[in-house]
């Protein structure tokens, strides 16, 4: 099923697609015409989800507590929509995008036998956005709006099957990058906040929310020049830079025990970093470069079952990381990020459970759209996803942590 929906979302892109190779292929020619964002647009894209999912069940396990139970998976895209500028430069607009997509989290526990899996499968946003064109070339933009989302709950001990469909909000924001006449590339957080559902088998209500983070190929059927000009920014992108960031991570941690395993126990947080690096030129299209970064994280995950609550939370990091970029044009730089990451986590169990605090070694790798705002500074948008060793709470409790994050910052060339 599947390869179907692929394959049909794929055939509808293409057919609406005009089979006009000059346009087509045809590249942004001018440095200073603004490009044209009114009109028509399709996309078809693909990213990862993350749910962070509160659960109160008082008939699981002589009570349990999940704040909260998350999960992660891949999800496709298809949106249709349509943009204006207004004479101040402003991009107003709406769109409607479907997804399909498998974002599992699960639980197991063999003292008492219990299991249950909740699964986000397909969904809808009906969204207006409001964007700026920072460069030439790219759309910076917020949205929001209606959601609705479709989700489905197996378990045992108690047994439980349900369906069901959940109307919410979502909110986010993204950069749209043109690179051909009538081509553009948009990366796009969104957050979706969606109503509970009582499950009656557990006692209590689950209240979902998804982060996503989607990346599209986007068609825009009046897409070129407009008669629109903004002065080019001369901006020499080899360099010292140093600068900082704001965002939210969403961290997924494999908790396992002698008799239990969540995964994953989550949570939301936001974060701040400062970072220095430096970045060179190779060409006129190629971009490398080192990034130092320093950050908090004040992220803390909860379950309680029983008598017994495990707490997990998070502090100090820091990551080296390598990143290599292709410029879109002599403003707009999109790339990839990865390298070595290290995260101070305290897990905890009460009740004389035990505790260890410790620094923990990961990975991290990341995508994001670097565009130049004047001579000296650029402004950024980056998608992370870090994964860590295990650490032990006592001898038989582990944590397999992991994170994804998206983050907004700017950063000033010092030469």
């Amino acid at each position: 099923m599947n390869r179907t929906i692929a394959v049909a979302l794929l055939a509808g892109v293409t057919a609406a697609v005009p089979a006009y190779a000059a346009d087509v292929y045809s590249p942004l020619i001018s440095q200073t015409s603004v490009y044209n964002w009114t009109g028509l647009r399709i996309g078809i894209g693909g990213g990862t989800g993350m749910t962070n999912n509160f659960i109160s069940a008082p008939s699981v396990a002589g009570g349990t507590t999940f704040g909260g139970l998350g999960g992660r998976g891949f999800v496709g895209t298809l949106t249709a929509g349509y943009d204006h500028t207004l004479a101040n430069g402003i991009v107003v607009g709406g769109a409607v995008t479907g997804r399909y997509g498998d974002i599992d989290a699960s639980w197991a526990s063999t003292a008492p036998s219990s299991s249950a899996e909740l699964t986000a499968d397909y969904g809808f946003d009906a969204i207006g956005r409001v964007g700026y064109a920072i460069t030439p070339r790219t759309l910076a933009y917020v949205l929001g709006g209606y959601s609705w989302q479709h989700f489905k709950l197996s378990g045992t001990g108690p047994a439980v099957s349900q369906k069901w469909g959940a109307s919410g909000y979502v909110l986010g924001f993204g950069t749209e990058t043109a690179f051909r006449n009538n081509w553009t590339l948009s990366s796009e957080y969104r957050y979706a906040n969606y109503q509970s559902e009582t499950v009656a088998s557990w006692g209590g209500p689950v209240e979902p929310v998804i982060h996503s983070f989607n990346t599209s190929l986007n068609y825009r059927f009046n897409g070129g020049p407009s008669a629109q000009t903004m002065a080019p920014v001369a901006h020499e992108w080899t360099g010292v830079k140093v600068g900082g960031a704001l965002g939210l991570g969403v961290a997924l941690n494999k908790l396992t025990t002698a008799t239990t395993s969540f995964d994953r126990m989550s949570n939301e947080a936001f974060l701040a970093e400062a970072n220095i690096g430096y970045d060179r030129e190779f060409g006129q299209k190629w971009l490398g470069g080192v990034v130092l970064a320093a950050g908090y994280d004040g992220g803390r995950s909860q379950v309680i079952s029983g008598s017994r609550a495990v707490v997990k939370t998070e502090s100090l990091g820091f990551d080296a990381m390598l990143r290599g970029g292709y410029k879109f044009n002599d403003y707009t730089v999109g790339y990839l990020i990865g390298g070595y990451s290290w995260q101070k986590m305290t897990g905890t169990i009460s009740g004389g459970g035990g505790s260890n605090s410790t620094g923990v070694n990961g990975y991290t790798i990341g995508t994001g759209t670097e565009f130049a705002l004047s001579e000296k500074m650029t402004g950024f948008v980056e998608y992370r996803y870090s994964g860590f060793e295990d650490f032990n709470i006592n001898a038989t409790s582990t944590v397999d942590p992991s994170s994804h994050s998206v983050r907004v910052g700017a950063k000033w060339k010092l030469y």
